[in-house]
């Protein structure tokens, strides 16, 4: 049961960070809460703004058959690509067991895999890396560095992560977003924001020329932290990627789910 109840709360978390962030990057964005699927599509470049995800807990295999249909026809009347969210812990066993199937049958292809966690961890001790200094995001160049970083650890074209950001009130005045400079130069970034009572962690990202040095631990420590001691809160949220998920545990993370990113197969 703890389990299911930190996946509906990272499922909530989700949906709740997502509304904020598509909506900064577009106010006419698709924001919609539909039987067992939210949808959040800000419908740019950036393909992580462009989501959909599934919301019902114990579905079975008959509603994730017809939730995986409605989804992949909502992805396939936009204009540019993004990602169906599957939280696995909020299926029964048969609809885990009958997913991969029914993805293939609905049009969607696995993209990648990823972890939903949380943890009662803060307040953290103040962060320091000995071959980093941070700075928080708080101009539009910096913001644009944010989003290179990103780019690149993902594979996206630059021009991508920056119609993602680029221009953004919202993340340099309402986020905890920290980039950590090796000799001048941003290598690595992760940012905090404030959902209903925690901390969720966001687009943590390291470049790929300066990763496993620790990096991204530290300076996902370092927005926790400086998000922590302005907000109060003791608790954080976030879903971690393959490359991700061995780190945040050793922040005080715990797994819950196992999500599954699809994408249109045509």
């Amino acid at each position: 049961m703890r389990e299911l109840a930190d996946t509906i709360e990272s499922v909530e978390q989700l949906a709740t960070v997502w509304r904020a962030m598509v909506l900064d990057r577009e106010p006419h964005a698709d924001v919609r809460d539909l039987p067992g699927i939210a949808v959040r599509w800000a419908d740019c470049r950036f393909a992580f703004w462009n989501c959909v995800t599934l919301t019902e807990a114990g579905a079975d295999a008959g509603a994730l058959k017809q939730r995986l249909n409605e989804a992949a026809e909502i992805m396939r009347s936009k204009s540019h690509p993004g990602f169906l969210w599957v939280f696995e812990s909020l299926l029964d066993d048969g609809a885990r067991a009958a997913l991969g199937a029914a993805a293939e049958q609905a049009g969607l292809r696995y993209a990648f895999p990823g972890t939903g966690m949380a943890g009662d961890l803060l307040p953290l001790p103040a962060p320091a890396h000995p071959e980093l200094t941070f700075v928080r995001v708080d101009s539009d160049d910096l913001l644009r560095a944010y989003a290179d970083i990103n780019s690149r650890a993902y594979g996206f074209p630059l021009e991508d992560g920056r119609d993602g950001l680029a221009g953004s009130t919202l993340w340099k005045s309402g986020v905890y977003a920290y980039l950590g400079l090796r000799e001048g130069v941003p290598v690595t970034c992760a940012a905090t924001v404030e959902a209903d009572g925690r901390l969720f962690v966001v687009l943590v990202a390291t470049d790929p020329a300066w990763e496993r040095r620790g990096y991204g631990e530290a300076v996902t420590r370092k927005a926790l932290y400086e998000g922590a001691r302005s907000t109060g809160l003791t608790r954080a949220t976030l879903h971690a990627t393959a490359a991700g998920a061995p780190v945040y545990p050793r922040i005080g993370f715990r797994p819950n789910s196992p999500i599954g990113f699809y994408a249109l197969a045509d």
